[in-house]
């Protein structure tokens, strides 16, 4: 739309008025002061009246403008301009700060947003799990089926991501303590250092575009709780946001297998990426064709129950199961091993009719046999420390339980009847250990997108 057919010189005649609004086929005219701010409004109409009034042809146009009209500026919103529009109003100029005209609106011509910088943010939740562990490595189920039961919980890692106008990669982790800067992607990924995994899933995105991410989570590393496979995850949720054919759940799962397992090395199993990615309670099966994931419909008084059941324990020893793992894979040549590992399949099978049936106390007793079966897979899953813990917890009152994670150190998870509780807490805060509160989480990896001029401000330093 030309601007210049809209305005003109309050000076100007009533004859350069009335052509202008000829061209303009809008029925209106806006006056302009010599600064060019605009400072009246004169329709055909009010010319026409003028002009049966007496007026002249060559009078000044600015004697039959009207100083009080309507108009907006880019702050007035979408649905106010409409309201304008639909009660009585045909044009509404809009003008800046210095009341000069920048566009004209009217119910033919209301422009669509433009569409406004945009960050994404995603969090997905860690998992707890219960049984079936060892089973979900392919070197195991490469030869027979593999099944595990687990949950997730209502700890997260969080991610946001911004797309730079430029191509340098800036990347901020809480997590490590560390920041990364790099010109662009390649010299991003060719940093040495701790960003080993997060550059992993750089590497297999590959995007087209310089950005800013920034990672925290809510639980410490090496924890047990499949911690690497849900910061993979919070990052593609990211990256996923700005894809037009978005990957689906089985998809973001296997990307975030691939990163970890494939081009970072670190050897592990599958349910982790699963389990962040789907969330909520599964029971999965694998096999060498699929993996299947089964949402159990558990009863929600069975689901509070077992919930304040549980208690979650952090040893404060710190593990690598990516070592654990490679041990476990040697051990698996034995038969004895493998033959443990299907004993905890058929166990999980147990455990799933048991939340099925609500039958929580016999729940409690398969975590315990679990564990036992666990802890005789390597001989690095389990500490005379670890033992100790475990041990005193069943003498103060738990029933069973289970080191979370490939083994070695992190979480342990108690399952403790009703009146029982207290004193197993007492006594793990007496040892010095922390209990972290928690809550079932029954959503997946979540992702969405923010306009960053709704919920972003810039803060200058000073």
């Amino acid at each position: 739309m030309n601007k210049e057919l809209f305005i003109i010189d309050e000076k100007a005649s009533l004859r350069s008025a009335l052509e202008k609004i000829d061209a303009n086929q809008h029925g209106l005219i806006l006056t302009t002061s010599p600064t060019g701010a605009v400072v009246g409004l004169a329709t055909d109409g009010d010319i026409r009246g003028g002009l049966l009034a007496g007026a002249s042809l060559d009078d000044c146009i600015g004697q039959l403008a009207n100083p009080n009209f309507v108009w907006a500026n880019q702050n007035t919103s979408r649905e106010t301009l409409l309201k304008k529009l639909d009660h009585s109003i045909r044009v509404i100029p809009l003008l800046n700060a210095a009341q000069q005209l920048t566009g004209i609106v009217s119910r033919d011509n209301l422009p669509l947003q433009v569409e406004a910088k945009t960050y994404s943010r995603s969090r997905s939740p860690v998992r707890i799990s219960f049984g079936g562990g060892g089973s979900d490595l392919t070197h195991y189920f490469n030869g027979e089926n593999g099944a595990v039961i687990n949950t997730t919980i209502s700890l997260y890692s969080h991610a946001i991501l911004r797309i730079r106008d430029d191509e340098k990669v800036i990347i901020h982790s809480r997590d490590l303590g560390a920041s990364l800067h790099a010109e662009n992607l390649q010299n991003a990924l060719s940093q040495k250092g701790a960003f080993g995994l997060i550059q992993a899933i750089l590497k297999l995105v590959d995007p087209e575009f310089g950005f800013e991410l920034f990672l925290h989570s809510d639980y410490p590393m090496n924890s047990g709780l499949g911690g690497s496979a849900v910061v993979s995850a919070a990052m593609l949720g990211c990256f996923n946001q700005f894809r037009h054919d978005k990957w689906d759940l089985h998809e973001l799962a296997e990307l975030a297998f691939q990163a970890e397992r494939l081009y970072l090395g670190v050897s592990g199993g599958w349910q982790d990426q699963y389990a962040t990615v789907f969330g909520g309670f599964n029971f999965m099966e694998f096999r060498m064709d699929q993996n299947i994931v089964h949402p159990l419909r558990i009863h929600p008084e069975t689901l509070l129950e077992l919930e304040e059941s549980l208690i979650l324990c952090d040893t404060g020893i710190s593990h690598e199961s990516g070592d654990i793992h490679q041990d476990q894979r040697e051990q698996m040549k034995h038969l004895n091993v493998r033959q443990h590992v299907q004993s905890n399949v058929e166990l999980s099978y147990r455990m799933r009719n048991q939340l099925l049936r609500g039958k929580l106390l016999q729940f409690g007793q398969s975590l315990h046999e679990s564990w036992e079966l666990k802890r005789r897979f390597s001989s690095m899953i389990s500490t005379i420390n670890l033992d100790q813990i475990y041990d005193n917890a069943r003498k103060c009152g738990a029933l069973g339980g289970k080191l979370l994670g490939a083994g070695g150190g992190g979480f342990f998870l108690f399952y403790v009847p009703s009146f029982r509780k207290h004193n197993v807490m007492a006594h793990l805060e007496d040892a010095g250990l922390k209990i972290s509160p928690f809550r079932f989480e029954q959503e997946g990896l979540q992702s969405w997108t923010v306009r960053e001029c709704n919920n972003h401000i810039e803060i200058e330093s000073v």
